[in-house]
């Protein structure tokens, strides 16, 4: 298996179609790279097609996704992880990943869901995983996810994520949002988890924002501006882990570009900020 990963650079943006003709008319200048889920593009053709292929083209992609359901019990869907591996191939990829969590049982989901934290679903979820990499013939990123509930918890959520990418062998996508958000609403600190992720696996970021229902109860939703203590723990994660590639996703109330791309330059000035102060403290 080749295990050396093209590296991405910078600050990206996830592509959602209401904005694909604009940023093929005018890319902006502050986006890196792009990330789309290949569920929702792999059978793409028409004038989306060519408009996505012309974005490939010209611009790093990688793929994030939503449904292979590593966490389930039902067998693992190895025709889609053979499209997957057509669809980087064709489009010049860097990178697949996907969430540690579950979204089919018995029948596909509308939800990711989350596995339970258990020795038994650690050796279950890196078996799976370690599948995945063998067909595409590259490590895959996880990510790790928000979640409301914690079934049959035997460890923690920290220990359990851990354990996954140590016996899967795989990258990491850290979400630091997610951190923040199950921070909030399991009552850990966010920085003491986001310390012990192994540095050497982070592959890129996700930030995003997220919905208050409560003091004590957030959603993540991808749907609003990312607040201070979030852009706060990414400047922790880069302090600690390093600068590493970090890209925004909004997925709805998706606001004009300028505003997307304030916000893809608020990444960028903390990455230039702490490439910095690192060049600075080993000069």
């Amino acid at each position: 298996m080749d295990t050396i990963q093209q590296r991405l650079n910078g600050a990206g943006l996830g592509l959602r179609r209401s904005f694909l003709g604009q940023v093929i008319e005018t890319p902006p200048p502050a986006v890196d790279f792009y990330e789309v889920a290949p569920e929702n593009w792999i059978t793409m053709g028409g004038k989306l097609g060519k408009q996505f292929r012309a974005m490939t083209e010209r611009f790093p992609f990688v793929c994030h996704g939503l449904s292979l359901s590593l966490g389930s019990t039902d067998p693992l869907d190895e025709t889609f992880v053979r499209a997957v591996k057509d669809f980087m191939h064709e489009h010049q990829m860097k990178l697949y990943s996907e969430h540690l969590s579950y979204c089919s049982q018995d029948g596909h989901l509308y939800d990711l869901l989350p596995i339970p934290f258990t020795s038994e679903a650690v050796s279950h979820v890196a078996a799976r995983i370690k599948r995945v990499q063998d067909i595409l013939e590259q490590k895959i990123a996880i990510e790790n996810v928000s979640y409301y509930a914690a079934p049959g918890q035997e460890m923690t959520e920290l220990d359990f994520f851990n354990a996954v990418v140590q016996e899967a062998d795989c990258d990491v996508l850290l979400d630091v949002n997610n951190i923040y958000v199950n921070s909030v609403n399991h009552g850990y600190d966010p920085e003491a988890f986001l310390k012990a992720i192994p540095a050497q696996r982070i592959v890129y970021a996700h930030i995003a924002g997220h919905y208050v229902e409560a003091d004590d109860f957030l959603v993540d939703t991808h749907g609003a501006e990312i607040i201070d203590p979030v852009w706060k723990l990414l400047g922790k994660a880069y302090e600690w882990h390093g600068v590493f590639p970090t890209l925004l996703e909004r997925d709805f109330n998706i606001p004009e570009m300028a505003e997307l791309v304030r916000e893809v330059n608020t990444i960028k000035s903390i990455q230039n900020a702490w490439q910095q102060h690192h060049a600075q403290q080993s000069a």
